[in-house]
């Protein structure tokens, strides 16, 4: 009996040690999660009549005496702005945290309190496009907004995008040119309705060979959109890219940067004002983000893991 209780009594220690060592842990996760949220800002702007939101993420080693650069994050049509942030599907806030740059997450149109929006991209998505939604001027009263608030250097403004949001940064780089210097598609092709743009621009293009909603070839997948009138028959990349390296005076034939198992990279060079296209192309993955995370409740395989989507693009946006 005496032995029994010494026993109970080291499995007692041991037990209540074990569990203030997790409780110590879980405190230590809280307390980056609360420092990493305690970086980022919800805000919103009146755009022609009209609210818009969007949220910022601002790297904890920014300081106002030095201009870092912006990158403006585009969630997919049917997604909002809070998705498109959620380090856990995107890890779009730990690269900000290691490349010190702000990341800012706009909000499209949304008729449901800023869920299942869309961005008007020309023939595509949904409401957005039906409404002739302002989202250029949007993200344009947004941009100003932020260069008010934080040291934004202007020559290294960014737009990046999933989907949707990536076929609207598509028509940023027509019609923002003269604010931001680049823009990095994720699986969202060039689909703009008009593009004049201002001056030379560095385009990069993300898209899985085997995606099934916006096709490599043009087209919309048959059995990936449940109301096509909602979407586009969209532009394959071979003529998004063949548009973009005419439009900056590239020379037509790339040189192939990277090549790995499952994912290549053609680059082309000695376009006007030294600028640069870039595609980047992985062999599986469908319609996502190379290197995130796969939704739970989506479809469709998981990402591929052949590159990530975040670092290419920076890599390509510090190109000299």
């Amino acid at each position: 009996m005496k032995n029994s209780l010494i026993l109970l009594v080291i499995f007692s220690s041991n037990a209540l040690a074990e569990g203030r060592f997790r409780d110590r842990i879980r405190a230590k996760i809280a307390e980056r999660r609360e420092r990493k949220n305690n970086n980022q800002s919800a805000s919103s702007i009146e755009v022609n009549g009209a609210t818009r939101n969007f949220k910022v993420h601002v790297p904890a080693s920014y300081q106002k005496e030095k201009a870092v650069p912006l990158l403006i994050a585009l969630h997919g049509g049917g997604g909002d702005m809070n998705f498109q942030a959620d380090e856990k599907f995107y890890h779009q806030i730990s690269k900000s945290e290691s490349e010190g740059f702000i990341v800012a997450f706009p909000n499209g149109y949304s008729r449901f309190g800023g869920k299942l929006a869309t961005w008007n991209a020309g023939t595509c998505c949904g409401k957005g496009r039906d409404t002739n939604s302002d989202d250029v001027g949007f993200i344009k009263a947004m941009i100003e907004k932020l260069q008010s608030d934080y040291n934004i250097d202007k020559k290294r403004i960014y737009v990046t995008g999933m989907s949707n949001g990536g076929m609207m940064s598509y028509r940023l780089a027509c019609e923002l040119t003269d604010v931001i210097s680049g823009i990095a598609s994720v699986a969202g092709t060039d689909n703009t309705t008009s593009c004049k743009p201002s001056r030379p621009i560095s385009i990069l293009h993300i898209h899985a060979k085997n995606d099934d909603h916006v096709l490599y070839n043009g087209g919309a997948g048959e059995n990936a959109f449940n109301d096509k009138s909602m979407v586009s028959n969209f532009t394959s990349v071979p003529a998004t890219i063949e548009k973009w390296v005419k439009f900056n005076g590239c020379n037509n034939k790339p040189k192939r940067v990277l090549e790995k198992n499952g994912a290549w990279c053609d680059l082309y060079s000695g376009c006007k004002d030294n600028v640069h296209v870039q595609l980047c192309v992985t062999e599986t993955g469908g319609h996502s983000w190379p290197g995130g995370e796969k939704i739970r409740e989506s479809k469709g395989e998981k990402p591929s893991q052949a590159v990530s989507a975040n670092d290419v693009m920076w890599d390509f946006f510090n190109l000299k």
